[in-house]
């Protein structure tokens, strides 16, 4: 590894160990172009790859933290994960006709600026436009780097003005960019108004910078958040190399704090699309207190098709998962809907068959067996008045709130279908009444 710029955890003394542990240092020595990074790694390209490079850059910009840039493997960068999430590729030129610069409508979801509003009890809230690192396989790529977009306090107060006016919003994730890069004082400003909406139970966070600069978990970030609980953290570890002695501590921090950890991995060709690397990421990741939350199918956004993987290796991987570790390091594997349809959990099957009185099952070894089915259930009729059944207010079960499958399965609801509105069965027939 060249050390040149303490490119290592903190070898060179060129950078005092201070400077070296400042996370706003980090930021201001960011690496953005290609030629310091060169000079920084060592890492060098011929003229030809930087033009590539050069083009790539100026669809999608760079930023790497020095810190996340001492991970490289300089002795064969170019199948290393934290170069390929970190450092662009001229594969990102070759932009797919399905992929879509907002692939899960969040903007068709967002009533307003900064909120998006797609299940009916939770919102995610964006405070910030800016990461600390720009991963190549992000999500929403078409927000990088993008100076009209800004996201300021009138935007911000407007979005917690939504929040307040919408009761059925008992869930805030805060999100952008990656919120830590607020200042404390402005990230605790957000806090405090969420905490004085009644019906905001729990308040989120999801944020890389334990990751990729986990400098930023200072004990004064630690002891604000630990003063709006319930707050949840939810980070992103893609390969178990980025659990590095100061990543852990950052996590120590905060879970210390009383802050429950989630982590969301993304599935990525030549990264982690490995069963042996994903169960040793979780098993690492449980041991710092971190519950290995998603791991997401990558999405359809420009520049990432050398990214993805087929669907049935994210099956693979969770096949050799169940029953060969602890449920509790077995993400939830999900695509998240191109179109703006949410989290779809993907498993491998397990239910081989059922009638009426019987399951059959297979397990993790192939092991097939039954499980009887109960003869005397005697179905309730609920009417959904949670509240005189079980002496809790339970307002959010209301008929007229219940939505998709769980309307269909309601004995109240008379509706014994869901079509779509765009079906032009639905239209021949309205046609034909007029």
């Amino acid at each position: 590894m060249n050390q040149d710029l303490s490119i290592a955890s903190n070898g060179n003394s060129n950078v005092p160990d201070a400077q070296w542990k400042d996370w706003k240092w980090h930021l201001r020595h960011s690496i953005h172009h290609i030629i310091p990074f060169e000079k920084i790694t060592g890492i060098t390209f011929n003229q030809v790859q930087r033009q590539e490079l050069e083009k790539t850059l100026s669809l999608f910009p760079m930023s790497i933290t020095p810190y996340y840039a001492s991970l490289i493997d300089t002795d064969k960068p170019f199948n290393d994960p934290v170069f390929m999430q970190c450092f662009p590729s001229s594969q990102e030129l070759s932009i797919e006709s399905f992929e879509m610069d907002d692939p899960l409508h969040e903007e068709a979801d967002s009533p307003i600026p900064c909120i998006t509003h797609r299940y009916p009890d939770r919102v995610l809230l964006l405070v910030s436009n800016n990461c600390a690192m720009y991963c190549r396989h992000c999500t929403r790529k078409r927000r990088v780097g993008d100076t009209d977009q800004g996201i300021n306090s009138e935007l911000i107060r407007q979005a917690i003005g939504y929040i307040r006016d919408h009761s059925e919003i008992r869930d805030v994730l805060l999100s952008g960019g990656d919120p830590l890069m607020l200042e404390d004082h402005q990230l605790e400003a957000i806090l405090i108004e969420l905490r004085t909406i009644p019906h905001v139970e729990i308040i989120r966070i999801g944020t890389r910078m334990p990751v990729v600069l986990p400098y930023r978990i200072t004990n004064e970030l630690t002891a604000m958040l630990k003063k709006y609980h319930p707050l949840w953290i939810n980070t992103q570890y893609n390969h178990p190399r980025e659990l590095t002695k100061a990543s852990k501590k950052a996590l120590s921090k905060l879970a210390d704090a009383g802050i429950p950890l989630g982590n969301q991995s993304v599935l990525l060709a030549g990264i982690n699309d490995c069963p042996s690397i994903i169960k040793s990421l979780s098993h690492e990741l449980v041991k710092q207190r971190v519950r290995p939350y998603y791991l997401y199918q990558c999405d359809l956004s420009p520049g990432l098709s050398h990214f993805r993987t087929p669907v049935g290796k994210g099956i693979e991987i969770m096949e050799c998962m169940v029953g060969h570790t602890s449920g509790l390091c077995i993400p939830t594997f999900v695509i998240d809907a191109p179109g703006g349809g949410g989290k779809i959990p993907v498993m491998p099957h397990y239910i081989i068959s059922w009638s009426d009185h019987k399951v059959i099952l297979r397990n993790y070894e192939g092991l097939i067996t039954t499980y009887q089915e109960p003869d005397h259930y005697q179905s309730r009729d609920c009417d959904s008045q949670c509240s005189e059944c079980i002496n809790i207010s339970m307002d959010d079960r209301s008929e007229e709130k219940l939505v998709g499958i769980e309307k269909l399965l309601s004995d109240q609801y008379e509706t014994i279908t869901i079509s779509p509105m765009d079906s032009e069965r639905l239209k021949r027939r309205d046609d034909e009444c007029c």
